[in-house]
């Protein structure tokens, strides 16, 4: 008869240090000699750890077990012990198991005819294989470490393997006489990663060799050596993180064959640190040798470098902010001397509420600046904007539920330009504006729970703007969108403004479903009482009314998204359209974008332009996955760029090819084409898990 005895006695010292153990048995008995013999379905629960066995003797005497297998150790920690049978003292630290097994954390198994348990923290194991591919029969496992002795460091979780051969499929392939690596419960140890080795037209085959290096909790660094017979390069990424902020820095040195007469490199930088007050410092930097290196070791393909330093403060009702951004164009034919590069900035914005008056007033006051290394008339002009302003607005529902809101405000600017001489040296401009929109909402909710909202939209708009023509610095680039439809105007800056009488008209129509399907449609034109030849042809806003805008979205909860927008006239002709697609599931992650722009030589487009990009991923089976990425220019009817990669995924092993290929060529940029390999053994590598689903056995 089966039955459960809770055993103070059964471990003396066990118990009398952490608590009493439990044993379960079919037969308990002592004998004369003060033993305790325990037989049939033996299970024992100790501090966390399960023992099962088929016999199990306690020797009071010598405060020891012995046990006879077969032998099943179960750890808190996950780990796994078996063996034929085993002497060990009562806490189970310390001892002797005969034909064991050990596997760590359900990945790394590592059989041995001998282990030893020391103090309760290492394990020493003799005639070690190990492996976290699966073993079937005789057959050898896709790799496997032979060692004389590991050790396994419980606290610093660490394996130490002396005389090891690293075989796969069988074959000896390498052998290390001393091997440290961390086991697979380390998310972060010093150590060699995942070396790469990657192929490209201009560099030849090289190998990366990255290796971490944890300097603290909250500090790490990887150093990663790239050498081909064309380069020699040092690649680098430091972390650091703190309560209230991080920080990254990604760089890379280099010395090729590709530019012989200096060093190449690249800094980015970014950090974000919150202080006491509710202030925060953002900053960022980035930094290149040459417009091509980017490129050429497939860092980054940016074409401007962004580099900003920036103090803010946000509160309930007051924000300010201050800082300066840097800026370097790698575009072709751009001189860096004659653009706006260095870019101070100053805001600060307070609403008030007072007693008596409807609405919020906003009070606005700020500074900046555009300024250029070249001291050359007009090419190297340099500007200076200091300015506020005040803004009232207000709004209620009406009857019948029409929602309205005003607003009405003035800004007044100063401006200070040097070294152009088409403009006076000190300019000294106002503004003042008045707003008023209407909506009128409908909405019904059918028996499924779906609800339908269609709100027509009027807006009535005005602003005068008095004083002289200033540089336009800011507003280079104007797009019409569901945003601004219904704003004040279409310029994203402070330089440019639209002025006299303008309206737009509106429809939105949107679907709200349980479960969080979504879906909106947006319909709606500008018209200006006269054009304004700010709002150059291809942008979709000029003459007296504009383009038609449509936009278009769905988002539902299996993982499919839609977004569409564009512009276009009453014969179907596009200004300006773009489209994405997503689709994230448990197999499939797509997405893909079309973009159609046309010509605007006043927003630095002399010509059209249209393309798609794809970026997709598809899991084929548990063991198998693709990727692919393509961009396709179709104007030219030309690729841009294109990429697979393959990997291939299982208990054991991890091993990803990849092949991509740009097309472009320019004078510092030629077409290049890239392959990629890299391969990982599985329960070893730190943070890296075992596949979900291992392979099977077949006679």
């Amino acid at each position: 008869m089966r039955w459960l005895l809770v055993l103070l006695m059964l471990l003396p010292a066990a118990a009398r240090a952490q608590g009493a153990a439990t044993l379960v048995a079919d037969r308990v008995q002592v004998t004369q000699a003060r033993q305790l013999v325990a037989e049939g379905n033996v299970e024992v629960f100790y501090d966390g750890t399960r023992l099962s066995a088929a016999r199990v003797t306690y020797d009071e005497a010598t405060d020891q077990l012995a046990i006879v297998g077969p032998i099943l150790i179960e750890t808190p920690e996950g780990d796994i012990l078996t063996a034929d049978r085993a002497s060990l003292d009562p806490q189970l630290e310390n001892g002797l198991l005969r034909g064991a097994r050990l596997v760590l954390q359900r990945q790394l198994q590592l059989a041995a005819n001998r282990i030893d348990r020391v103090e309760g923290r290492y394990t020493q194991l003799y005639r070690t294989a190990a492996t976290s591919c699966r073993v079937c029969g005789d057959r050898p496992p896709l790799w496997e470490i032979r060692a004389e002795r590991v050790i396994h460091d419980e606290v610093a979780q660490q394996l130490y393997f002396d005389n090891a051969v690293l075989r796969v499929g069988g074959v000896p392939v390498a052998w290390v006489p001393r091997m440290r690596l961390p086991d697979p419960s380390v998310s972060r140890a010093a150590g060699l990663m995942v070396p790469e080795i990657r192929q490209t037209d201009r560099l030849g085959t090289g190998i990366r060799l990255p290796y971490f290096l944890p300097l603290g909790p909250s500090r790490d660094l990887r150093l990663t050596p790239y050498l081909s017979p064309e380069t020699r390069t040092l690649e680098l990424i430091y972390r650091q993180a703190w309560m209230r902020g991080d920080l990254r820095i990604a760089g890379a040195f280099t010395d090729d064959t590709l530019r012989p007469n200096g060093t190449r490199s690249y800094v980015f930088a970014d950090v974000a640190v919150a202080l006491a007050g509710n202030w925060r410092v953002d900053g960022q930097l980035r930094s290149a040798s040459d417009r091509a290196y980017l490129i050429d070791y497939d860092y980054s393909d940016v074409d401007r470098l962004d580099s900003f330093l920036r103090l803010s403060r946000v509160r309930e009702d007051d924000r300010l902010s201050f800082g300066v951004t840097v800026v370097e164009s790698l575009r072709e034919g751009d001189v860096n001397a004659e653009l706006p590069t260095i870019l101070p900035r100053l805001s600060y914005e307070r609403v008030l509420r007072p007693a008596g008056l409807p609405g919020a007033l906003t009070f606005t006051a700020g500074a900046d600046a555009a300024l250029r290394r070249s001291n050359a008339d007009v090419v190297g002009r340099d500007t200076l904007r200091v300015g506020g302003g005040v803004d009232w607005t207000a709004g209620g529902v009406l009857a019948g539920g029409l929602l309205a809101e005003v607003s009405a405000g003035v800004t007044v600017n100063g401006y200070a330009i040097e070294n152009d001489s088409a403009f006076p040296a000190h300019v000294l401009r106002s503004r003042s504006y008045g707003r008023a929109e209407l909506r009128w909402p409908f909405s019904r909710r059918g028996t499924t729970g779906i609800v339908q909202v269609i709100e027509p939209i009027v807006s009535l708009s005005w602003s005068e703007v008095t004083g002289d023509a200033v540089p336009n610095e800011d507003s280079q680039v104007v797009e019409l969108d569901e945003v601004n439809l219904l704003g004040l105007t279409r310029f994203p800056g402070d330089d440019a403004r639209e002025t006299g009488f303008r309206g737009a008209l509106a429809l939105n129509y949107a679907i709200l479903a349980p479960g969080g399907r979504e879906a909106n449609l947006t319909f709606g034109r500008l018209f200006r009482e006269t054009p304004d030849a700010r709002l150059a042809s291809g942008t979709g806003l000029d003459g007296t009314h504009s383009d038609w805008l449509l936009t278009a979205g769905i988002d539902l909860p299996s993982g499919f998204s839609f977004d569409a927008r564009g512009l276009f006239d009453e014969s179907l002709d596009f200004s300006r359209a773009e489209a994405r697609l997503a689709w994230r599931n448990r197999r499939t992650d797509l997405a893909a974008t079309y973009v159609e722009l046309a010509r605007a030589p006043d927003e630095g487009r002399p010509d059209a332009a249209a393309e798609w990009t794809l970026d997709a991923a598809y899991r084929i089976t548990d063991i198998w996955s693709v990727s692919g990425e393509a961009r396709y220019d179709l104007l030219s009817n030309a690729p841009l760029r294109a990429g697979l990669g393959v990997e291939y995924s299982n208990e054991c092993v991890t091993v990803g090819l990849s092949a991509s290929r740009r097309f472009t060529s320019s004078t510092t940029l030629e077409p290049e084409t890239n392959y990629g390999l890299s391969i990982a053994l599985n329960g070893f590598s730190a943070g890296r898990s075992a596949a979900p689903v291992r392979r099977t056995c077949r006679n």
